[in-house]
């Protein structure tokens, strides 16, 4: 069994209102010398077997087409170790 993860991040020209509001909360929760905060999504997808090249090519079909919005959000897939 193998672990893959797939990082989503809005692309930096989009606006982040989450990211903002907890950068604004960070001062005030006492944390200081945040420059900016940008919020995003992990996830960890559970495979049988090793993970082949093949394997990574379709996990990045399932990123584009189901994990995250191409038009605003950028994704990453990194295999983790056992």
């Amino acid at each position: 069994m193998a672990r893959v993860v797939v990082d989503v991040m809005l692309k930096p020209e989009i606006l982040d209102p989450q990211g903002k509001a907890v950068h604004g909360a960070l001062p005030r929760l006492g944390f200081d010398g945040v420059r900016d905060v940008r919020q995003g999504k992990r996830f960890e997808l559970e495979l049988d077997g090793d993970v082949t090249e093949d394997r990574l090519v379709e996990v990045r079909r399932v990123a584009e087409t189901l994990l995250s919005n191409p038009v605003i959000e950028n994704y990453a897939v990194r295999v983790e170790p056992s």
